[in-house]
């Protein structure tokens, strides 16, 4: 790595306020010499840049040599743009502020933005060329701008005075769609020679090129501390969002097969209701057939004239009919008592008919003497009376036949 000193001479003259170079001619040359003074101390910590303007009122020092970036950029903005730029001059106040340098060891390099008519005679700057070859100073020189005859041939003669070993170089920027820090890039002035190349200048001038640089997203840190962290935040948080829609995509499909194997399993539990609904309706087939049966039996015992399964039936259809008749109802009550009646009276026949039962009981009862004459005709009276009610009784039975 080389050790440098370098001074920068600026044109603020009035044909800086040209727009054929891209956005105007004072503000390309600031870009460019922004880029210049970034390789120059990036190359080396110890190496230095100043800064000097040629128009206006005089040739004044902006920056005198030091490694603050900062510094160094801080001011070209709000540069007074007027009057002709005094070449000569420029070049000589350069030459002084190297030669008070603080570190004697920095060779010396001088870079000149001409981009205006050059009024010198060309011996006097073939006379400054040598002065600077004689004190070991470097000359590179970017013209741009105004193309009059002379002033090509004036910066050629002042490069050939200089030039030694060809640590000095000159380029011509013609006007154009090309901006100008763009064209530099690739240019020695900004390289550096051979072997004393800056790492930062061959890295940048490759990713001007299209080429890889050596560093992520072909942004210098250095230079671009914004820059570079913007763009490395941008793609963590791109490589973040496609993660996180991967990981989203992989739910809904597992969710997808979840959701795929749930059908089959309710169809299971619809075939296992299908099975117990054919299992109760099963049950329920086999009640009807034990009802059918129990209606066949008493259809059977019916047809054998069975008396109980009968009167079951008739009781039944009797109780039904009374339901819907009120007054049927009334009279089945009254002929029920009748019958129960009826029935009670032939049981007390009969009973009292029993001459052994009868004589049985009042001989159990204390206190009755079966002997008794007044008992006996009490008794011979009963069975009289129940012979009368029998005989009534039999002869009622042929006149309802009859009926």
């Amino acid at each position: 790595m080389v050790l440098e000193a370098t001074m920068i001479c600026i044109d603020n003259s009035e044909w800086m306020r040209n727009g054929d170079y891209s956005p105007s001619r004072i503000q390309a040359q600031a870009d460019a010499v922004n880029l210049i003074c970034g390789a120059k101390t990036q190359s080396n910590p110890e190496n230095t840049v100043g800064v000097l303007t040629m128009a206006g009122k005089g040739v004044r020092v902006l920056v005198t040599p030091t490694s603050d970036l900062g510094k160094i950029l801080a001011c070209m903005h709000g540069l007074e743009i007027g009057g002709e730029m005094n070449l000569a001059a420029g070049i000589q106040v350069a030459q002084l502020a190297l030669k008070h340098r603080q570190n004697k060891k920095q060779q010396q390099r001088i870079i000149v933005f001409a981009g205006s008519p050059i009024k010198h005679e060309k011996k006097l700057l073939e006379t400054i060329g040598r002065k600077l070859k004689k004190n070991s100073v470097a000359l590179d020189i970017v013209n741009f701008g105004e193309e009059d005859d002379g002033k090509t041939e004036k910066l050629e003669a002042l490069l050939a005075s200089v030039n030694n070993n060809d640590t000095s170089h000159i380029v011509h920027v013609p006007p154009g769609p090309n901006v100008l820090s763009d064209v530099l890039i690739s240019t020695p002035i900004f390289t550096g020679d051979g072997e004393g190349a800056s790492s930062f200048a061959a890295a940048t001038a490759a990713a001007a090129a299209g080429g890889v640089s050596g560093f992520d997203f072909g942004v210098d840190p250095n230079l671009e501390p914004e820059l570079a962290l913007a763009l490395r935040v941008s793609m963590e948080e791109e490589r973040a969002r496609q993660e996180a829609a991967a990981k989203k995509a992989a739910e809904e499909s597992s969710k997808q097969e979840k959701d795929g194997e749930q059908p089959s399993s309710s169809q299971d539990a619809t075939m296992t209701e299908r099975a117990t609904v054919a299992t109760s309706g099963a049950d329920k087939a086999t009640d009807l057939t034990d009802d059918e049966n129990a209606l066949l039996q008493q259809a059977l015992a019916m047809s054998m004239d069975d008396p109980s399964s009968g009167q079951d039936l008739q009781d039944t259809d009797m109780s039904e009919a009374a339901a819907d008749d009120p007054d049927l109802a009334l009279a089945l009550q009254l002929s029920v008592q009748d019958s129960a009646k009826d029935s009670s009276n032939q049981d007390v026949s009969k009973l009292l008919a029993d001459q052994s039962f009868v004589s049985s009981i009042l001989a159990s009862l204390p206190g009755v003497d079966p002997n008794d004459p007044s008992v006996k005709d009490l008794l011979a009276s009963m069975q009289s009376q129940s012979e009368g009610d029998q005989k009534k009784n039999e002869d009622k039975e042929p006149k309802e036949e009859d009926k």
